[in-house]
């Protein structure tokens, strides 16, 4: 099954959210009040995010240029703040494997334009991993095609304060959350979190196990900041 990729669809959904928290943050919102059309300023965005992600070649400015006008207003506490929404409102919409490229993608340019805003050069990266830092608390039996437990097929949530990641053994399935359909196999695990609604379809003969955690398994809240000499 080939890797979830993103669509120039989903660019302005979560552009569109994104940039709803951010406005109401205490922290960047007052930045981001400078902004006088969304509209315009979210079209120019998806062009970036089109030209990042998809190479379309569509966005033709020059963002450094564009952030230095309000240089006089940001820090670098600022951009590990805007990382963290990034992280949390991609994580929410996108599957697994491009909510990481995207998050990536963003702890570069935040590297850049702190150094170029601030004059600190700090490296902000989303640590992504699959070498799990905790162990589960708990991990259910092998489940197949004829022994998955109906509940797992109906919409479900996760109790509060609990991630589950879902490891296919040997076929594949798909994980939907809200309107997002994620590929599962024995190369791409399923994460699900906390009270967000889900559930699984199955392809097929398939094996898979699903495994509990008290916090986030994959360090996806954790942003390493680290100073060079």
């Amino acid at each position: 099954m080939h890797a979830a990729k993103l669509k120039e669809s989903q660019i302005l959904p979560v552009l569109e959210r994104f940039y709803e928290k951010v406005r109401r943050d205490p922290m960047l919102g007052p930045v981001f009040a400078v902004v006088a059309d969304w509209p315009e300023h979210l079209q120019r965005l998806t062009e970036f995010w089109s030209s990042l992600m998809l190479t379309s070649g569509k966005y033709k400015g020059n963002p450094v240029a564009m952030h230095l006008i309000h240089a006089d207003k940001i820090e670098s506490v600022m951009f590990e703040r805007w990382l963290s929404i990034w992280r949390q409102t991609t994580d929410e919409m996108l599957p697994f494997p491009v909510a990481q490229e995207m998050q990536i993608k963003a702890g570069r340019i935040a590297s850049r334009l702190n150094l170029a805003l601030t004059g600190e050069m700090l490296e902000f990266r989303i640590e992504r991993s699959a070498s799990l830092a905790l162990k589960p608390y708990k991990t259910t039996r092998i489940f197949d095609e004829v022994t998955v437990p109906a509940a797992l097929l109906q919409s479900h949530r996760v109790k509060a304060g609990a991630w589950a990641l879902i490891r296919v053994l040997a076929g594949s399935m798909r994980l939907v959350t809200g309107q997002t359909v994620s590929p599962l196999s024995p190369d791409c695990i399923g994460r699900i979190l906390p009270e967000v609604e889900h559930h699984l379809q199955l392809d097929g003969p398939v094996q898979f196990q699903v495994e509990f955690f008290d916090r986030d398994p994959l360090l996806i809240d954790s942003i390493e900041r680290k100073e060079h000499a």
